[in-house]
């Protein structure tokens, strides 16, 4: 019992230690692209959440974390200006419809994204398109009216600014703004008595960008559009999900330092356990026969990932299994996941080319993504099965 004692003591001490040392550490800044307005990291958007009230005085101001369709179905929100902000939409047909029936009704529409999903692109005729470049600073943005254009125009860096629309029907859409080769990422459309705003550039509204003078003069200028509304509708959904993913074991292991700590109590628990093994006589086992692990395997490594809460990773490993797959099963090259391959696909597999489509542009869509949600995981998850379905 007392060389017990003594264990458990060093354990403690050298777990507080640690501990210690973790919450006094200078902090690495996290460039992660989160938009979440609980985030206060460079781009996340917790000074727009904060600084709303400033920009629409008069207007009430709802958070909902919820789906576009749960929100304004029924009319419940009346005479209100709706806000997304985040890296990419993906609305339902469900919530497509329901928001332009919420616009057509007087209402207006503000989303600011990167990716507007394949109904947008559809119906609007609209493509986006990232202008890389090594340059520090992004090239010039400005807003197409005279009286809300600086001579300069507006000008940030770590490419916030670098996503235009590579195509757009003006014959639907009028452009308020441009970037400084007149490509436009600022584009009004009508509908009804409403309006529906798309700004291609979210992260003009992250925390980093709000700090920057000129960057807060741009954010305030593009919301203006808004500033009549009586009540104001800030999406959640697109960043957060829905809330009911939170477990208290996730929010404990959001943060480094306790889960760090956690790391080492199950590591000493686990050399406890190993420690007093060797000191006691060991039961004599019973000897099984072999049993089939594989279900046993499939839930440890899902486990695993799931504890990682890698997405990226998971994605990809799905997409390259499928890949895999059509080329074993079929034949097909997969080097070009284009028009071509997916008339081949759907024409191979005797699927309809709109199913195909669907989930070669989503395909398209996870690869260019640095993190990917777990809404959008399932979402390709759920693609992945119907066409295996599909497929027999």
């Amino acid at each position: 019992m007392k060389s017990l004692k003594i264990y458990l003591i060093a354990a403690g001490v050298v777990l507080i230690i640690y501990i210690v040392a973790m919450l006094n550490r200078p902090k690495d800044v996290d460039w992660s692209e989160t938009l979440s307005n609980t985030d206060k990291i460079p781009f996340g958007t917790y000074i727009l959440n904060h600084r709303l009230n400033d920009i629409f005085p008069n207007a009430k101001i709802t958070m909902y974390r919820q789906a576009i369709y749960n929100v304004i179905a029924e009319d419940s929100i009346r005479q209100s200006s709706y806000l997304i902000v985040c890296q990419g939409i993906e609305p339902s047909k469900a919530d497509y419809d329901q928001l332009i029936a919420y616009m057509k009704k007087g209402n207006n529409v503000f989303i600011a994204a990167d990716y507007f999903g394949r109904l947008f692109e559809k119906n609007l005729d609209i493509t986006t398109q990232y202008n890389f470049t090594f340059q520090k600073q992004d090239s010039p943005v400005s807003l197409v009216d005279p009286a809300l254009k600086p001579h300069q125009g507006f000008i940030f860096d770590k490419r916030i600014g670098n996503n235009y629309f590579s195509k757009i029907d003006t014959s639907k859409a009028a452009v308020i703004g441009e970037n400084n080769d007149h490509k436009a990422n600022f584009v009004k459309y009508n509908f009804g008595s409403g309006n529906l705003y798309l700004l291609c550039n979210p992260k003009v509204f992250s925390n980093y960008n709000l700090l920057n003078a000129k960057g807060r003069d741009y954010a305030q200028t593009v919301l203006s559009f808004l500033k009549n509304t009586p009540r104001l509708v800030v999406d959640e959904y697109y960043t957060q999900g829905n809330g009911e993913e939170e477990s208290p074991m996730r929010v404990f292991l959001r943060n480094p330092v306790l889960q760090w700590a956690y790391y080492i109590a199950m590591f000493s628990l686990l050399a406890f356990v190993l420690f007093e093994l060797k000191r006691r006589q060991r039961i004599i086992p019973v000897i099984e026969p072999l049993q089939n692990s594989t279900l046993d395997f499939v839930t440890v490594v899902g486990q695993v990932y799931y504890e990682h809460r890698d997405n990226a990773n998971i994605a990809q490993k799905k997409i390259t299994y499928l890949l895999s797959w059509l080329r074993d099963q079929y034949q097909l090259q997969t080097a070009a996941l284009d028009d071509e391959f997916i008339e081949k696909l759907s024409a191979k597999l005797n699927i309809e080319l709109s199913v195909v489509r669907e989930l070669v542009d989503y395909i398209r869509y996870i690869n260019v993504q640095q993190k990917v949600t777990d809404r959008e995981l399932i979402q390709l998850n759920k693609l992945i099965e119907d066409f295996y379905i599909k497929a027999r």
